[in-house]
């Protein structure tokens, strides 16, 4: 039988989250056109693939090798277009990939490695940008992909999908004031002394974008430019900080909490651009390895990473 590569897709999601309705929403699928497909993978396989139960799903023997030879294929598909996309594009052509400071902390540059490993003959432009500027650049064909978030992009339109959780957490010094707990507000963090990143950066902007006019002032001990001095800041003792939970390095030794405001839970999504590129192919390549990024990120996998045993990209 021919297997679809979307309804692979859609059964290795269901089959991660336990769940058909949450496989469709991750494939923005209706429930219906989600439980379709996988009756119709089952019709085509002749033998029941999933055990549906009160609490979600779980797979069949079969179902179980499905998936794990789902991955393979996937996994190989990746890697046929990353190869064959090598030999398409003109080095005159770059890429362009926008993304806010907290994509560009570990997951775009981690992406970018593969991928120009990968493509020799194509560059990528790469530009820093908060989500509204990157939404309009996309839109207005100045751009071809774009990391964003979903509270901001709106009804732009644009083709957009998931990558992963980039919710913000409190971090400070390991056995400081933190210790002992598992979550606050933002009003309780402002109640201490705090680090954090300069006035125009992305972060800093959603921050205060969502803060009411009756929030109390912040002292901040001191701005830096990066992620990374403000994680160190913090872990020294200068200041609580607040920041994504993907820029911690699980093994420093830190004090995280969550935080209980609602306007902390975010998701990274991958927007693409309008424009007719030339290099169609190989930003569908970029695309691949920026989802490979979120997957597989050996400090802190993505929250959306799909179950052990699918491959990461390789270079060839």
């Amino acid at each position: 039988m021919r297997y679809d590569l979307d309804d692979l897709r859609l059964f290795l999601h269901i089959v991660t989250e336990g769940s058909i309705t949450a496989g469709a929403h991750r494939m923005h699928l209706s429930l219906p056109s989600a439980s379709s497909r996988v009756r119709s993978l089952e019709h085509h396989a002749g033998v029941a693939l999933l055990i549906r139960g009160r609490r979600g799903v779980r797979p069949t023997p079969a179902g179980t090798t499905l998936a794990r030879h789902a991955r393979d294929v996937l996994a190989q598909t990746a890697r046929l277009e990353s190869a064959v996309a090598s030999y398409s594009q003109s080095p005159t052509a770059p890429l362009t990939l926008l993304g806010g400071g907290s994509a560009m902390h570990r997951l775009v540059p981690r992406a970018l490695a593969s991928f120009l490993r990968a493509h020799p003959d194509v560059d990528v432009t790469v530009s820093e940008s908060r989500t509204p500027q990157t939404v309009r650049m996309l839109t207005d064909g100045e751009a071809d992909l774009g990391v964003v978030l979903d509270d901001e992009t709106h009804d732009s339109g644009l083709r957009m999908e998931p990558l992963g959780d980039d919710s913000l957490v409190v971090i400070g010094q390991a056995g400081g004031i933190l210790a002992g707990r598992t979550a606050l507000t933002y009003r309780e963090v402002a109640e201490h002394p705090l680090v954090g990143l300069n006035s125009d950066s992305s972060l800093r902007g959603w921050i205060e974008k969502h803060l009411t006019p009756h929030a109390p002032v912040v002292r901040y001990r001191t701005t830096v430019a990066n992620l990374h001095a403000l994680v160190a800041l913090a872990a020294a003792g200068v200041g609580l900080a607040v920041v994504p939970r993907p820029a911690i390095d699980p093994h420093q030794p830190l004090e995280v909490c969550e935080l209980q405001d609602p306007w902390a839970r975010r998701h990274h999504l991958l927007a693409w651009g309008v424009k007719d590129h030339p290099n169609s192919t190989a930003a569908a390549s970029l695309a691949e390895h920026l989802r490979h990024a979120a997957y597989f990120d050996p400090v802190f996998p993505s929250t959306h990473a799909p179950p052990a045993g699918r491959r990461p990209l390789r270079d060839n």
